[in-house]
């Protein structure tokens, strides 16, 4: 499924916006439904993936974690002696990407019951903090301005 906008003039007047178009681009990937997942907020900075992977271990599950992106992925290593009569549960293969915004690390992940839960908790680095900048009152003349144009005249 493809999108039927065409952004390739808002290229010509944006500069650094790709990655906003690439994820307006791609919105098709959110649509596939397997495995379900939740995301929750679990606190101002902290937040909580969990995926149901029925059927999972740990040794068939890889998580991985790029700047901005999440990556989950399951491969289940099936029996090979095994004879099915009814095949119900979805073992197939899966690859789920989470967009991470700026500055969000993986601290958790845990396999029980079937559900993967993945913890993230946004560190903003203290530089990248706002801050309050005091203003100082200027009762006195600027001495720098005049010596200034002293100089120039």
């Amino acid at each position: 499924m493809r999108t039927a906008f065409d952004f390739s003039p808002l290229y010509r007047s944006s500069i650094g916006f790709d990655r906003v178009f690439n994820l307006l681009e791609n919105t098709h990937q959110a649509f596939d439904s397997w495995p379900p997942y939740d995301i929750e907020r679990s606190g101002e900075n902290a937040y909580r993936v969990t995926i149901a992977v029925a059927g999972f271990s740990e040794d068939d599950l890889d998580i991985s974690h790029q700047p901005n992106l999440l990556i989950v992925s399951g491969q289940r290593k099936e029996p090979e002696e095994v004879e099915y009569l009814h095949r119900g549960l979805a073992s197939r293969p899966f690859t789920r990407r989470f967009e991470l915004a700026d500055h969000m690390k993986v601290t958790d992940a845990r396999l029980g019951n079937g559900l993967l839960t993945i913890d993230l908790v946004r560190e903003v680095p203290e530089e990248m903090k706002p801050r309050r900048i005091a203003i100082a009152t200027d009762s006195a003349p600027r001495t720098g301005q005049v010596e200034a144009k002293k100089q120039a005249a």
